[in-house]
């Protein structure tokens, strides 16, 4: 009898702790580059 060969990407789905890391993860990274690219190219503000 064979055994089925499961697919590397269904391996990785099936994964929930590693889908939750990512699910954080990526949020936090991109937002976290987002607003400091934002803070570097903002303009410095003027005193009245």
């Amino acid at each position: 009898m064979e055994e089925e060969k499961i697919h590397p990407i269904q391996k990785f789905m099936d994964n929930i702790w590693l889908l939750l890391a990512l699910g954080l993860a990526i949020p936090i990274l991109s937002y976290t580059l987002w607003g400091l690219i934002e803070l570097l190219t903002i303009e410095q503000g003027t005193l009245p």
